[in-house]
């Protein structure tokens, strides 16, 4: 009997490593900035060239509205994912807090760097700290965890919406729409801008969101060459924060509508974090706290840390909190 011979089998061929890299970002000076950081440390600790692909996003057009209302942080994402998917683009480079806690099929967050500045930061023309402003004082922010975390140090503020890029934040205060805004000090800090920081808020005062102060480097699984080489820019104890951190996100669907706050420190293996959950409609309802740490050998045991913070917010009355009005 004729046997027609099997066909052989191959592992799968790895994709070459571009050559330049090209880097999809948004074109405000703070995007550019991390992006261009980003190339440059390719160039000197990988060897390997790469080039940058400004981006214009829904996210930086869209400024009249708060993110809660037209879709969220992944507005920033969407058109550094369809350069990826048409192969114009390699690796885009996220402020980590900005992309969203799930991600298309076929991307991964292959590294996080060493984290920036975590804290937020209180900026202001006229008033050196949050408890110099007057009775009644404006300040300027969109981010609703900072909003519920501000009325709970000061219930008496009135809150304004404040969209934009870094510069256009600070030009709105400047002119004189508002007494204070607050900014995550990361940006201001890589942009030069530091003097502008009046005070800090302590990340007990104010919780920072998932994320914050650290960049993401998001990539095609397919190109498994260039995540395994990014990969090892990578800060590992950010990278164990960061994921717990967004487990807390995700597992209480967190995204521009919920006011979630969660930190997480990691030293010498253990992790400690603490979160904060406001109420979705009313932000003067009390704020939800809660606090985990263990050790964390691995991914795993980080993500498993956030969703056990999740869970103390749920125990704490937060499904109450997460409910949206019909």
């Amino acid at each position: 009997m004729n046997h027609t011979p099997a066909s052989p089998t191959f592992p799968p061929v790895s994709a070459p490593i571009p050559s330049p890299v090209v880097i999809a970002t948004r074109e405000s000076r703070l995007a550019l900035w991390q992006a261009e950081h980003v190339r440059d440390r390719l160039a000197t600790e990988l060897g390997l060239p790469a080039s940058l692909l400004g981006m214009t996003t829904r996210g930086d057009q869209i400024l009249d509205r708060s993110l809660s209302k037209v879709g969220g942080k992944g507005l920033f994402v969407k058109e550094l994912e369809l350069a990826m998917a048409r192969g114009e683009a390699h690796l885009a480079v996220h402020s980590l807090k900005d992309l969203p806690m799930e991600l298309p099929e076929g991307f991964v967050l292959a590294a996080v760097l060493a984290r920036e500045d975590p804290r937020d930061a209180f900026v202001s023309n006229h008033f050196a700290d949050l408890q110099a402003l007057p009775q009644g004082a404006c300040v300027g922010t969109s981010s609703l965890r900072r909003v519920v975390q501000l009325l709970a140090l000061r219930p008496d503020l009135r809150i304004e919406p404040l969209r934009g890029n870094l510069d256009t934040r600070l030009r709105k205060l400047d002119d004189g729409g508002y007494d204070a805004i607050v900014l995550a000090a990361a940006g201001l800090k890589r942009l030069g801008l530091g003097e502008r920081i009046r005070s800090f808020f302590s990340v007990e005062q104010m919780i920072p969101c998932a994320g914050q102060g650290a960049l993401g480097l998001e990539l095609r699984e397919s190109s498994d060459a260039l995540v395994g080489a990014v990969a090892q820019l990578g800060h590992g104890p950010t990278w164990l924060a960061a994921h717990a951190e967004r487990a807390v996100s995700r597992a209480l669907g967190g995204s521009c509508s919920v006011p979630l706050a969660a930190h997480a420190v990691v030293s010498a293996g253990r992790l400690a974090m603490s979160v904060a959950l406001g109420h979705a409609v009313d932000p003067l309802q009390p704020l939800l706290k809660a606090a985990v740490g263990g050790a964390v050998p691995d991914v795993a045991a980080a993500e498993a840390l956030g969703q056990q913070a999740a869970q103390l917010l749920r125990d704490a009355g937060g499904e109450a909190y997460l409910a949206m009005p019909a």
